[in-house]
């Protein structure tokens, strides 16, 4: 039998659908009809060690170009703002660009509670493989979708089009949002976040919601996403994380700082009673970045290394005897946050990231809580 496709788009429909979602089989049937090889264009990027490789459409036989672009995997499809496409050989960098797998897209997609009627913000445009499935489920008229980068916007604009899909495209910053197409009854982004910018909220109708994955710079993350709460004054949103392990690029303007390189200072040293190995778990790294959210984190094999590029404090762990010692320079004491949030947790009863929850306040005030807003809570950066 020809391998085609539209064939397998259906067969990704079954495979998201066999894995346990989406409950609506709506968005079933827009995996099913978006061409996702339409917005891959002639190439992305798989991981080779630490570098990028090039994939190349015209390399490959057409059906395995298709099969690997309708697996339910990520395809990054920019590095460092490199474009899969231009690429003669392996990048070294970060993703800046990728089409997220399927599978999570209509996952964030279903829990937004986007359906029939809702005018959606979309915040990343991205290839636009997503905003095809918002165009298809709810119409072009519905669908705003902001990018900040003009040439992946074009880029996507093209095959939008040639996809059949006329939403509204908006270049620019869309952690501002798209006043002009406010209110929205849902908006998602496709990038992870810091915190939530307030103009996102401002923009949201009274019953409105706001879906995102919450990130940082140690690289952990949560999907979570945010309603007006019922007791509370009105510019408050409040909401539960799902525990799900999800990762998303972090938007450009929410990316740290580049980082001079890292040499070792004795500074204080103590002896530390928290294994390091405690800030590796899904949950245990997501504490130690709500708890020291301006630092990064690397890992060794003797321990892990924090590092403020602002004000070039560091903490770094190594065995000592039975047990193991930190440490620490410049004027934050980056372990001793992190080791007085994973404590906190641990005394919660270390839960999975299903008990955090966040609330934005009117007056812009971000935590992130355990099991309820008067347990263990952290503050999110500005």
């Amino acid at each position: 039998m020809t391998l085609t496709a539209q064939g397998l788009r259906e067969e990704l429909a079954e495979t998201i659908a066999a894995a346990g979602g989406p409950h609506d089989p709506a968005w079933l049937d827009a995996v099913a009809a978006v061409p996702r090889d339409s917005f891959l264009g002639t190439a992305f990027f798989r991981p080779t060690g630490t570098a990028w490789e090039p994939v190349h459409r015209d390399g490959l036989a057409p059906e395995d170009w298709l099969r690997l672009v309708y697996r339910d995997a990520t395809l990054v499809t920019q590095v460092d703002g490199i474009d899969a496409a231009h690429a003669t050989g392996s990048v070294s960098g970060s993703p800046t660009s990728s089409s997220t797998l399927p599978s999570l897209v209509v996952r964030m997609l279903e829990l937004a509670g986007i359906t029939e009627g809702h005018k959606v913000l979309e915040v990343g445009t991205g290839t636009g493989y997503s905003t095809a499935l918002l165009s298809r489920r709810l119409g072009d008229a519905q669908v705003y979708s902001v990018e900040y980068d003009p040439g992946i916007a074009a880029l996507a604009a093209e095959r939008l089009h040639g996809a059949g899909c006329h939403p509204r495209l908006i270049v620019g910053d869309g952690l501002a949002g798209h006043p002009a197409g406010a209110e929205y009854d849902r908006i998602v982004a496709t990038c992870a976040l810091r915190s939530v910018p307030p103009p996102l909220l401002w923009q949201l109708t009274d019953t409105g919601s706001l879906t995102f994955a919450l990130g940082g710079w140690m690289h952990a993350s949560g999907l979570v996403s945010l309603t007006s709460a019922d007791d509370a004054d009105e510019d408050t949103a409040t909401g539960r994380f799902t525990g799900e392990t999800v990762s998303y690029m972090l938007a450009r303007p929410h990316r740290p700082p580049p980082r001079p390189k890292f040499f070792r200072h004795a500074g204080q040293t103590r002896q530390t009673a928290m294994d390091p190995a405690l800030t590796q778990s899904w949950t245990g790294r997501f504490v130690a970045q709500l708890a020291a959210p301006s630092a990064e984190m690397t890992t060794t094999g003797d321990g892990v290394t924090l590092v403020d590029t602002a004000t070039g404090s560091q903490a770094w762990t190594e065995p000592h005897g039975d047990g193991w010692r930190v440490h620490q320079h410049g004027p934050l004491h980056l372990w001793d946050q992190v080791e007085t949030g994973i404590t906190a947790w641990q005394q919660a009863g270390a839960p999975g990231q299903e008990e955090f929850g966040m609330t934005v306040t009117g007056d812009g005030i971000q935590t992130v809580w355990i099991g309820e807003p008067s347990g263990p809570s952290w503050m999110l950066p500005a």
